[in-house]
Formats: structure tokens, sequence, C-alpha cells
């Protein structure tokens, strides 16, 4: 007798809720051009395809995170990276990044082969009309040596930073021209050291990219 199989499920479709939300988180609030500007409800649910109940669950959600500021009669802003909270974003990265970079397994083909990969994409990415793409490019090079490190609870509170590191990074590229080069430069020095075992180099690549990334943000 021939067990029967479950169907497989579905699925369920993202809620208005959802989708306003990621929108929101990816596309509009990454925008430099954007930074501090106070958004219409109206127009986001013309764009999404929504009403505007999901619009302003959606800002709910975004406030309690700080990525938004809702104000009085006025409606939501983006709230600007202020040099604190940039500085703020880079230190807990350092610590993450630096804590995965020591326990990765440098025989890891699978790892090595998946970053490169990420390099090559990155690189192909030049010009500021790929900034956006070509640093959800870089935040995934990243997670991914963070993911390899095997700690869930770390990698979950990583991406939790995902939409500050993107917002920040975009900027980054806006405000030094070249900035894009460097980045793949500094990635390779990292993908480098993690490869030849050395957590000494790989803590110190690591370093230097985030510092120079932090020097560029502060300078802008």
């Amino acid at each position: 007798m021939t067990a029967e199989r479950t169907p497989a499920r579905t699925p369920e479709p993202a809620s208005g809720r959802e989708k306003a939300y990621a929108f929101l988180k990816e596309n509009v609030l990454t925008d430099p051009d954007r930074q501090g500007e106070f958004l219409s409800e109206q127009e986001l649910a013309d764009r999404i395809g929504v009403s505007r109940t999901p619009i302003r669950e959606a800002l709910l959600l975004l406030a309690a995170e700080d990525l938004v500021r809702l104000v009085p009669k006025r409606g939501a802003q983006i709230v600007p990276l202020s040099g604190r909270e940039i500085s703020e974003v880079m230190e807990l990265r350092g610590i993450v990044e630096r804590y995965a970079a020591e326990r990765v397994d440098p025989g890891d083909r699978d790892l090595l082969a998946e970053l490169t990969e990420l390099l090559e994409r990155q690189r192909a990415l030049s010009g500021p009309e790929h900034a956006k793409e070509f640093i959800a490019v870089d935040h995934l090079f990243h997670a991914t040596i963070v993911a390899a490190a095997g700690n869930t609870l770390l990698n979950r509170h990583y991406d939790g930073l995902r939409s500050r590191q993107i917002r920040a990074g975009v900027v980054a590229l806006y405000n030094q021209q070249g900035r894009q080069e460097s980045v793949l430069t500094e990635h390779r020095a990292i993908l480098a050291a993690i490869a030849s075992g050395d957590r000494r180099a790989a803590r110190i690549a690591i370093d230097s990219h985030l510092e120079t990334t932090l020097k560029v943000l502060l300078a802008g």
C-alpha cells in the first residue's frame, strides 16, 4: 500500500501590511534623496497597490524600529541616520563580523565559492545607478560570513541591522567617488584572509573595511 503524500503547502500571499513594510524598508528608506522627507500615505498606497490602512500599520512598525518618526498633523518622516547611530551600527557590525570570521571553516569550499560569486556580482554593478543593488549584495557578502559561523541567535541579531546597513552603505557610495572599487578591494582582502585561515588578518581586514566606511559616512 502506497503511503498517501501530504500536498505541499502553498505559501500564503503577503498581507497588505507586509507588502507595504517590505516596500518602504527596501525602496523608500534606502533612497538617499528622501532622508528627512515626510511620506504621503496616499502616494505610497497608490504606488504599492494597497489601501491607506496597511500603509499606516507598516509605518507604525517602522516607527517602533526608530526608522521613521510619527509627527502629529504632519505624518511619518524618514529619520536620517545620525552620526552616533552610524558609529554604533559599525561598532556592532565589527563585534559580530570579527567573531564570525574567527569561527568559519577556511576549508569550507562552498562558503568560499559563494563569497567569490558575490564579489563577482558586485564587480558587475558599477555606477551610481546600481548603488542600491551593489549595497544589497554587499550586505549579503557579510551576512554569508556571519551565517557560516553557525550561531543562529547571532545571525538573527545581525539581520536586524540590515536596513540601517543598506541605508548607510548607499549613502557612503554617494558620498565618495570610487567607493565601489574600494569596497571590492576591501572585500577581496577579507575573503583572502578567511581562505588562508589567518584569523588575525581577517579581523584586521574587517576592521579596516568598517573603519574606512565609517570615515566616509561621517565625512559626508
